[in-house]
């Protein structure tokens, strides 16, 4: 399970890593679980941390801002697959203060005397995640 802040309540989110959004990684509430924060902060303790971060590079955009979404969803869907029975994962960053976002920049190349776009898209700032369990 993922969780998230969202105002008073912690609620529990299913990623929603759309490239078409090109800004924010975004979650989607789903409903099955939603705690008071102060809730949360007196049952549950961080006893890990982890800062995802990804970057992909290629000729075509669309391709390049999908991989690197797949690579950070990969690496959050291995993490969840890491936890013990009891544990969440909790998704430290604040929304609008420190939002993760997908970063692109271009370069032209010249190949073959043609110019060539090559495409560049990292995570920043990173997409940080603690590993809770009940205290």
């Amino acid at each position: 399970m993922i969780l998230r802040r969202y105002g008073s309540k912690v609620s529990s989110v299913a990623p929603n890593f759309d490239s078409r959004a090109m800004t924010e990684v975004g979650f989607t509430r789903d409903g099955q679980v939603s705690i008071e924060t102060a809730e949360f902060e007196a049952g549950w303790e961080r006893v890990a941390g982890h800062e995802l971060t990804a970057q992909a590079r290629g000729d075509v955009q669309g391709d390049v801002e999908d991989a690197v979404l797949e690579s950070l969803n990969r690496q959050l869907n291995e993490l969840l697959a890491s936890l013990a029975n009891g544990q969440a994962l909790y998704i430290e960053n604040a929304t609008g203060v420190d939002q993760p976002k997908t970063r692109g920049r271009q370069n032209t190349v010249v190949v073959e005397a043609e110019n060539r776009l090559v495409f560049e898209y990292t995570i920043d700032p990173p997409l940080r995640v603690a590993v809770m369990q009940p205290k």
